[in-house]
């Protein structure tokens, strides 16, 4: 019993450290894409000085686990668990580097002005940073109903991933003078849908944990 109790409290707090680094994820977006709609090349600048406490937790989680599976040699759904949070902790670090990459994109574009309308690339972030929160409720709580509705908003940041790329382009063809500003913007779209996608490899991670079977929620 000593010994479950140990196990389970270094599961916690192995689990805490993956859901600050969430944190951190959900706040690089929201940062990355409050400078973009504000030209705030500062804020942009601290968003990537920033990624380094995600950088250092991933390390921190690696190292953790590593350490836990060599102590406690877990099976079973305790080693589903163990690795869950390994890919998952994989898949923030990357959504980071997303935001990481939206603040230098902010900074290429600079002061530069644009008519062109940014409000669907701000859905996409919204509904990411949800998706985000969601997904890792699910693992942490076992929810299947919660895996899938990542998946289920996943198709919606597609299709606004669409209808982004067609607004751009087309008013890409009217502006060709815009074309540096636009070209960022078009990055920026796509560095969005890559989050939501990495986010929905969270939620199949936590379905694989609930139900032991790969569940494939991007189809």
């Amino acid at each position: 019993m000593v010994v479950r109790e140990s196990f389970d409290n270094n599961l916690q707090e192995l689990q805490a450290k993956m859901k600050t680094m969430c944190d951190l994820a959900a706040s690089s977006l929201e940062k990355a894409f409050e400078a973009l709609k504000t030209k705030d090349v500062e804020l942009a600048l601290k968003v990537i000085d920033e990624d380094e406490a995600v950088d250092d937790l991933d390390t921190e989680i690696n190292h953790f686990i590593i350490w836990l599976l060599a102590k406690e040699q877990p099976v079973a759904r305790d080693l589903r668990k163990i690795i869950g949070v390994l890919k998952i902790s994989s898949e923030i670090e990357r959504i980071a580097d997303f935001g990481v990459n939206i603040a230098k994109s902010t900074i290429k574009i600079g002061k530069a002005h644009s008519l062109v309308n940014i409000t669907i690339l701000e859905k996409m972030k919204d509904i990411s940073i949800k998706m985000l929160q969601k997904g890792l409720q699910s693992f942490l709580d076992g929810d299947i109903a919660l895996a899938k509705e990542v998946g289920e908003l996943d198709d919606e940041v597609d299709q606004f991933c669409s209808d982004a790329y067609k607004l751009i382009t087309s008013y890409l063809k009217e502006h060709p003078e815009e074309t540096n500003h636009l070209v960022q913007l078009l990055l920026i779209n796509r560095y969005l849908e890559r989050t939501a996608d990495h986010i929905t490899n969270i939620a199949e991670s936590a379905a694989y944990l609930i139900k032991g079977q790969m569940y494939d929620l991007n189809s």
